[in-house]
């Protein structure tokens, strides 16, 4: 039966989940041997009943017997108590420590593997995958070993009434497996498809959810439904035929119990005529054999569960098993206190390894200078400036901080060194003492209310009736765009670190919001190696110094005059971007004289 399970090396690793629990499942496998034995003792006694109550009219055996019976289901209801809440109880504490791992797992993987997996499917993989795979381990398990223990004891029990009518009855029992296998392994395949799908649903459900004030915008409701309608068709069409092919496998175990139970008949029927063996006898091998019956079924049911469960555990250990590109040194150095000189030495970047987002960068930036990073949409500033705290690695060439390649750090303490204020504002469905007071949680309310100050926040802030206490929305739905951004500046505030990146943090804020955004800068960047990538060239005139990048390669650099004069590149951007402010300044000031 091994090539029905088909069980795979990582399969193995699902009982390192089950450490600690041993002794739960000690005293659930009692429980199980107490079913399987009061069940068999259950058939045994049906001899001495007909034979001697029945028949031998045995009064003292009619007083013990139902006695001994209720003793019997007593025992036996208590054990299936038993047993039934420590396998779940077991299934749930493996599936918590299972989600445990993988969230942890997920958590520490880089940016790029979030770049090519969407957030609904790594979600149907802790919630959808991962409670397949529980009731695996708290049904599959303690079925396989309740019934098992109670195939044995019934099959002890209808050799010992008649070994002859036993080795008939379990002639047929081998024409069984076929059919089983077969339909264990469809059931398998449709169980991976459904799980696929349900996972693409999930991601769909998350986007459209998220992104619901644009498909209102658009008018595309009825898009949306038919394509969910489309998605959710095909869970419910791989859901039927994997029930199709589980209903199967009581029929074909019916058919063939049946059979077996028929020669039963047949030749034990013709024993007692003859007086080869009593009444009672053959009523108690057929009790046991009824008996046996039911447990072998689930026990080929099962089957069905434990092939969903294998292929969950498939996709959740896809995951587990993920290889991290980012890693920590074997002796990470220690990373100094202090501002921070951050060199780009011939640095190449390529996300698929193929076509470079970098060539040959050459960039020193010194102690609490500040660089401005602009050019034409995807000339690779962004990529630049993620390679500082290594959500990925160079392709060629290295960064380095104060003269140490970054990849010698640990990357934990890489990032402490590290803030980022990005264009689109990143805060959790939490209050805003907790979104201020993310990368330090010790943070005073002192602190976190200083830090709101420096952003020019406060002041919002405190006209809240809670205060630092309001619970600001999923992504800070109840903020403005321009409070939002002011939030995460404070955030960066209060976590001090020397090396700053802005990513176009002005670039979606109107003209007032950006004024207070940009005042909340300033203070942001006293005494920071910062990096600012700026949309508008208007308010980057403050820099030390202004780096153009142009297809992956930096093109110029120095300070605002200085570029201007040369009319280069950099000359080019800013006179496009004046004339596209100029119209867009003619166009809200109305039709001019000369038009009417």
């Amino acid at each position: 039966m091994g090539d029905r399970i088909q069980l795979k090396p990582r399969h193995k690793e699902l009982i390192g989940y089950i450490s600690g629990s041993w002794f739960k499942l000690f005293l659930a496998m009692i429980c199980m041997l107490v079913v399987a034995a009061t069940t068999s003792a259950t058939a045994f006694i049906v001899k001495p009943v007909i034979d001697d109550v029945f028949i031998n009219k045995d009064v003292f055996l009619l007083k013990l017997l139902p006695v001994v019976v209720m003793v019997l289901y007593f025992l036996r209801g208590l054990a299936m108590y038993g047993q039934e809440f420590l396998m779940q109880y077991v299934g749930i504490s493996i599936i918590q420590r299972f989600r445990d791992a993988l969230y942890e797992k997920i958590i520490d993987l880089p940016i790029a593997f979030f770049h090519k997996e969407r957030t609904g499917v790594l979600m149907s993989r802790i919630t959808n995958d991962v409670t397949i795979i529980k009731n695996m381990v708290s049904n599959a398990v303690t079925g396989a070993l309740r019934d098992t223990f109670t195939v044995i004891g019934l099959t002890g029990v209808i050799f010992y009434r008649d070994w002859k009518l036993a080795i008939l009855s379990f002639i047929v029992m081998p024409v069984a497996y076929f059919p089983v296998v077969e339909l264990g392994r469809r059931v398998r395949r449709f169980s991976t498809s459904t799980q696929e799908n349900m996972a693409e649903m999930n991601a769909f459900l998350h986007e459209t959810f998220s992104g619901n004030k644009i498909v209102k915008a658009f008018g595309m409701e009825n898009e949306e439904k038919k394509a969910f309608f489309k998605k959710n068709h095909a869970v419910f069409r791989y859901e039927i035929k994997s029930v199709r092919a589980k209903a199967l496998t009581s029929p074909v175990m019916e058919a063939i119990g049946g059979i077996g139970i028929s020669l039963v008949l047949w030749y034990g029927g013709f024993s007692v005529i003859r007086g080869n063996q009593t009444p009672g006898d053959f009523l108690s091998f057929m009790t046991a054999l009824m008996l046996l019956y039911a447990p072998i079924k689930k026990l080929t049911k099962l089957n069905n569960v434990l092939q969903q469960g294998l292929a969950a555990s498939d996709r959740v250990f896809d995951i587990l098993e993920e290889a991290s590109d980012i890693l920590d040194p074997a002796y990470p150095v220690p990373i100094t206190s202090g501002a921070h000189r951050i060199r780009f030495r011939d640095v190449s970047f390529s996300y698929d390894g193929q076509e470079m987002v970098l060539k040959q960068i050459n960039l020193d930036v010194h102690p609490g200078e500040i660089v401005a990073l602009v050019g034409m949409s995807g000339g690779g500033k962004t990529s630049l400036v993620n390679l500082i705290p290594r959500f990925f690695d160079v392709t060629g060439g290295a960064v380095e901080i104060d003269g140490t390649d970054i990849r010698e750090f640990a990357v934990a303490d890489l990032r402490k060194q590290v803030a980022i204020v990005t264009q689109e504002p990143i805060l959790f469905n939490n209050s805003i003492r907790d979104n201020i007071s993310y990368g330090k949680p010790d943070a005073s309310d002192a602190e976190i209310i200083e830090a709101a100050r420096a952003a020019y926040i406060y002041n919002f802030v405190k006209t809240l009736p809670k205060g630092l206490d309001t619970v600001i929305g999923e992504l800070g739905s109840r903020l403005s765009g321009g409070e939002k951004q002011r939030m995460c500046i404070a955030r960066a505030l209060l976590k001090n670190a020397p090396i700053l990146i802005l990513d176009e943090a002005t670039a979606s804020l109107d003209t007032e919001s950006e004024r207070l955004v940009q005042k909340a800068l300033e203070n942001l960047m006293k005494g920071r190696t910062s990096f600012v990538i700026a949309h508008r060239l208007s308010t980057i005139a403050y820099a030390s110094r202004i780096v153009v990048i142009v297809g992956g390669r930096i093109v110029e650099e120095g300070r605002h005059e200085e570029l201007m004069a040369r009319q280069g590149e950099y000359y080019t951007l800013y006179q496009m971007q004046f004339e596209t402010d100029a119209d867009r300044l003619a166009v809200a000031a109305g039709p001019s004289l000369h038009d009417s």
